[in-house]
């Protein structure tokens, strides 16, 4: 314990003055605080008798209660309409209608989203609420408050959606017209417009033509241009509700007068709906009407009108698309040129030379371009559907190069989100933007990279393989810089505090298997992840972490390397000083149950998990018995028989032992489960079919490691003797027609395309070798109908069976000498064998015998 120095303070008069006079701010802050606080005369009036019932209370409270009060029984209308919808509509509903005349905006807008909720929970019937519901929104519609308007509006568009045609004819569309006349006031009116649109979707089109339509040209014709602009928005609406032909006739007439209008948010306006039009006019409309208005709307729209530059460069991308069959060669270079100016527009190098920059832009007007140029890189991929993707390198790719490169974070984070699609129209041809890949994971915005990685599995895949050079061995070749650009990304996500990034970036580094090399993962990414285990402080980072190494080690392809790994998760993590290491070891393992076959699980994690029973934190027991009936589900009768005693005898401790009372509760409530459990056994069940299936094709892929591995390293052993051995080579050539003849007669006992002989000829070693190459680039979760069918269903796992009298792994059955004499040395330690030892290393005599064995069943069959 320190001591304290009060050398420190200062107790001179000034400074106990100045403390004095802080103390009287603080008491002058708590005042007011005091004042507010109620009298026993207002505490009376707010309180209620507490037998009253919710109807009686809710009526008493809007009767003669504070307007809080009031809004409180507004905001639980639904809640009692649920209980006692009778009773509410017949009480508390006339209360609450006779409120709203003076209420004030709060209660209001409540009332708005109850009667909202009301409808959407189905309380009452659609005519039942059209009778009580509906006139107390008709007479609030006009509130004087433009917000309190808004929300009864949107409360009313939505009944109408579910109101019958006749209600919504007789009591709405009839008093519309009047309510849509000039002499009315601009609330009113544009109040009418909106309901207009939404009554157009409701009735025939010969009800709207003769009902509808002249008020909507009356509305489109209307003095104020807010209520011309609204109503043209709504043409869209009343034009899906009419038809192609009275569209054409009756619509676009006027659209194309609101787009000669006077205000330009009219002009703006029509100009979308247009666009947005486009696919219910013909050609000959497009040709003749659209295309010279849009034509008109571009050439504005730098000299006269910079107004609608924002609205043309979202639209742009669906406008070239749309009139693409009727544009001339001519046109389609302009609108690609007009495309090319919008998207460099506000740069301090437009186009390559400075004209038009030398004068200082506005804020507003800088606002004004970074949005168009976010929309130019919005509309990017459509773009190149325009050009067609054969075209994208001479044409587009400036373009694209200049919107990865700009200055602002928005118009890179918009590259990054559309980057996939970009990369599935290139095709083959994806190589050629591999490098703007690479800036944008080295973006210094956090916010571009997040974007870029939601997408990051799939971009690289199509980078890898989607080229011409689609070949494992050149997968690097593609992409050079993708490793140093990936660890910085990580590294960058690691030290900023947006820890979600970090996690959502370690989530998909979990494809990286299918990428690139088994030993570029091992040397640059997967102790990293170890390290990030072991030293962040964010769990939901740990966990993904955790996850992805795990992958890494599933497919890590050198049988050294995996039990590196393995030893260090165990000493580093489930024998770690920290508890909180431990807890993430449990939570590896859970991850190891997920992704490796149990029989793996059973060697290497089963026994350090149980010695957590005995670790001193309570919070790792406790952890632990709710992982116990996971780890009783990885084992197998009878050849776990042993580690099924082990567990059993785990458990009785921490019954006996266990003193924490929360960890006792817990493990007499597992005893309960595990002893409901069922274990499943050697042999396939029908119960546990389908899970036996998936841990074979674990158990295969595991194995197929083994293979490559070995086949590997024959490989290497092969090109590093001398091309002047033919006498060698000869004797080899004899050796190997010898056994692929003894092959040939035992083919009826093995698996198709699973045999390990190394010496089985040249073609078999071959397929080998390629399906060495392509294996990283198998998904993580196997398909059923990729399993190889097993003659001999006696065993699920994938590996040999030490126990007499069990049927043995289809998966192991070929066994010739020629094969193990090549790899006796090597057999022992196997990345994942399975036999009765659960030690992290096999002995090579133990696999050794339980290869003779093998031999000598086959021999008897």
């Amino acid at each position: 314990m320190r001591p304290i120095i009060f050398s420190k303070m200062d107790f001179s008069h000034s400074s106990l003055f100045g403390y004095i006079e802080d103390l009287q701010e603080l008491t002058i802050i708590e005042r007011p605080v005091r004042r507010s606080l109620k009298t026993p005369e207002e505490i009376e009036r707010l309180t209620v008798d507490e037998e009253l019932s919710d109807i009686e209370r809710a009526v008493y409270l809007l009767s003669s209660g504070q307007d809080v009060q009031g809004t409180s029984v507004v905001a639980n209308l639904p809640v009692l309409m649920r209980q006692n919808p009778a009773e509410t509509l017949r009480r508390v509903l006339p209360k609450i209608r006779e409120v709203l005349h003076v209420a004030g905006v709060e209660m209001q807008l409540t009332a708005a989203v109850s009667f909202l909720t009301v409808l959407q929970e189905e309380s009452v019937s659609i005519h039942t609420y059209s009778h009580s519901f509906l006139h107390i929104i008709l007479q609030n519609l006009e509130h004087r408050d433009a917000g309190v308007s808004n929300a009864w509006l949107e409360t009313l568009l939505a009944v109408i959606e579910a109101l019958p045609k006749e209600t919504v004819r007789h009591e709405i569309l009839n008093p519309l017209v009047s309510k849509a006349q000039i002499s009315q006031t601009l609330q009113s009116r544009l109040v009418s417009c909106k309901i207009m649109g939404k009554v157009a979707n409701k009735f025939e089109a010969h009800i709207i033509k003769r009902e509808v339509l002249p008020l909507v040209k009356s509305l489109c014709q209307d003095v104020e241009y807010e209520v011309r602009t609204c109503m043209c928005r709504q043409l869209e609406h009343v034009a899906r509700g009419i038809g192609t032909e009275l569209t054409k006739t009756t619509v676009l007439p006027e659209l194309v007068e609101l787009a000669r209008d006077e205000g330009s948010s009219v002009r703006l306006a029509a100009f979308e709906t247009l666009v947005n039009l486009l696919d219910m006019f013909d050609a000959d409309d497009r040709s003749q009407t659209v295309l010279p208005l849009v034509k008109s709307f571009c050439e504005k729209s730098f000299k006269t009108d910079e107004s609608i530059l924002v609205s043309l460069s979202f639209h742009l991308g669906k406008l070239c698309n749309g009139l693409y069959g009727i544009f001339t060669p001519e046109q389609h270079l302009r609108f690609l040129e007009f495309y090319k100016k919008l998207s460099t527009l506000g740069l301090p190098q437009e186009n390559g030379h400075n004209d038009n920059q030398l004068h200082l832009q506005t804020l507003e007007q800088e606002k004004k371009y970074i949005s168009v140029r976010k929309n130019c890189a919005y509309n990017f991929p459509a773009m190149i559907v325009f050009v067609d993707p054969k075209n994208f390198h001479l044409e587009l790719y400036s373009i694209f190069f200049c919107l990865c490169h700009d200055p602002e974070v928005p118009v890179r984070y918009t590259m990054a989100i559309s980057f996939f699609e970009v990369a599935k129209l290139l095709n083959s041809d994806v190589y050629t933007i591999h490098k703007e890949l690479i800036t944008l994971l080295q973006d210094e915005s956090l916010e571009v990279l997040d974007a870029l990685v939601g997408h990051l599995p799939e971009i690289l895949e199509l980078m890898t393989n989607g080229g011409e050079n689609n070949g494992s061995e050149s997968k690097l070749l593609s992409i050079p810089d993708l490793i140093p650009a990936l660890t910085t990304a990580e590294q960058r996500a690691a030290t900023s505090l947006k820890w979600r990034t970090h996690e959502k970036l370690l989530q998909k580094y979990a494809c990286l298997p299918h990428i690139i090399s088994s030993d570029q993962i091992y040397y640059r990414f997967l102790h990293r992840m170890l390290t990030i285990i072991l030293t962040n402080n964010v769990l939901p980072v740990q966990k993904a972490a955790a996850r992805t190494l795990c992958v890494y080690l599933r497919y890590n392809r050198k049988q050294e390397q995996r039990h590196e790994v393995i030893q260090k998760l165990i000493e580093q993590l489930g024998q770690g000083k920290s508890y909180w290491n431990r807890l993430r070891f449990l939570d590896t393992c859970e991850f190891i149950m997920e992704l490796f076959s149990k029989s793996f699980f059973c060697k290497y994690f089963f026994l350090p998990v149980l010695e957590l029973t005995h670790d001193p934190v309570a919070n790792v027991r406790m952890k632990l018995c709710c992982l116990l009936p996971k780890v009783k589900s990885t084992l197998k009768i009878p050849t776990d028989k042993h580690l099924l005693q082990q567990l059993e005898l785990c458990i009785r401790k921490l019954l006996c032992q266990e003193k924490d009372k929360d960890v006792l509760t817990i493990v007499k409530r597992t005893v309960l489960e595990l002893d409901r459990m069922e274990i499943s056994v050697d042999a396939f069940q029908k119960r546990f079919y389908e899970n036996d299936l998936l841990d074979q094709e674990k158990g295969r892929q595991e194995h197929l490691l083994l293979e490559m591995e070995q086949l590997e390293k024959e490989k290497q052993k092969n090109e590093g003797r001398s091309t002047n051995t033919n006498d060698k080579m000869f004797e080899k050539k004899r050796r190997d027609s010898k056994t692929s003849s003894v092959l040939a007669k035992s083919i009826n006992l093995s698996i198709s395309g699973s045999s390990s002989g190394t010496s089985a000829g040249k073609e078999e070693k071959k397929s080998k070798l390629v399906r060495s190459q392509s294996f990283s680039t198998q998904v993580l979760h196997p398909k059923y109908s990729n399993i190889d069918k097993c003659p001999n269903k006696s065993s699920a796992t994938g590996y040999t069976s030490s126990i007499p009298g069990m049927g043995k792994s289809c998966l192991l059955s070929f066994s010739d000498d020629s094969f193990r004499a090549h790899s006796a040395g090597n057999s022992g330690n196997a990345a994942f064998p399975s036999g009765s030892s659960r030690n992290l290393f096999n002995s090579a005599d133990r696999k050794n015998n339980g290869n003779k064995e093998s031999q000598s069943r086959k021999m008897s069959m």
